[in-house]
């Protein structure tokens, strides 16, 4: 199993990034949002990576944070959980984040996630309280930085966040509301991290 990749970011286009390895072999690697910001284009990358075969298709996912692939494994143990609903559930909130809202039994930030209900969000409760529970997570909220796949249009920032949304899960109208809602104040985005940062911010004080 490959578990952890060493190398040069070659590629960056949300939410994916290929991994040039030393022995000259690219990885192309899907993260969750606030891992996949602290990636920077030809700069040296440390992923912690979980391998997954299907009929169809070989994937690879990745995490900066060991312990935040160990939620994510925990969270496709869950029947009815697949691999891109664990993304957008790391992707809309931080593995502390995730932990605190199922120790305080919060179905409502759970449903705030794309593709979990009521119904979901109170079966996730059950079973995650004691899966979570003896993993550690980083208290520290991940930020998402400032990166090298800024561009410079604002035209082409916002159809590049809107496109990550809709990839997790967001329906096209929710991913407008929230970038709408993230610029409402006037501020000026100069990359594509920063609105993402500031248009999943919003997504906490929906519902």
């Amino acid at each position: 199993m490959i578990g952890l990749i060493t190398g040069q970011v070659q590629y960056l286009m949300v939410p994916t990034a290929c991994i040039m390895t030393a022995s000259g072999v690219g990885y192309d690697v899907e993260l969750p949002l606030p891992s996949f910001c602290q990636l920077h284009l030809n700069e040296q990358a440390s992923i912690w990576t979980h391998f997954q075969v299907r009929e169809d298709a070989q994937l690879l996912y990745g995490f900066i944070d060991r312990k935040e692939r160990d939620v994510f494994r925990q969270l496709i143990k869950i029947n009815g959980v697949g691999a891109k609903m664990a993304l957008a559930m790391l992707s809309a909130m931080s593995a502390a984040e995730l932990k605190m809202h199922v120790e305080q039994e919060s179905e409502t930030a759970l449903t705030r996630i794309p593709g979990i209900g009521k119904k979901t969000a109170q079966r996730l409760l059950i079973e995650l309280k004691d899966k979570l529970k003896n993993i550690e997570v980083d208290n520290t909220s991940l930020e998402l930085t400032h990166q090298s796949v800024a561009v410079s249009d604002e035209g082409n920032i916002i159809a590049e966040v809107e496109g990550a949304l809709i990839s997790l899960g967001y329906k096209e109208k929710e991913a407008q509301q929230a970038i709408k809602a993230a610029k409402s104040n006037g501020d000026v985005f100069a990359d594509t991290q920063g609105l993402l940062k500031a248009t999943l911010q919003q997504f906490q004080s929906f519902k």
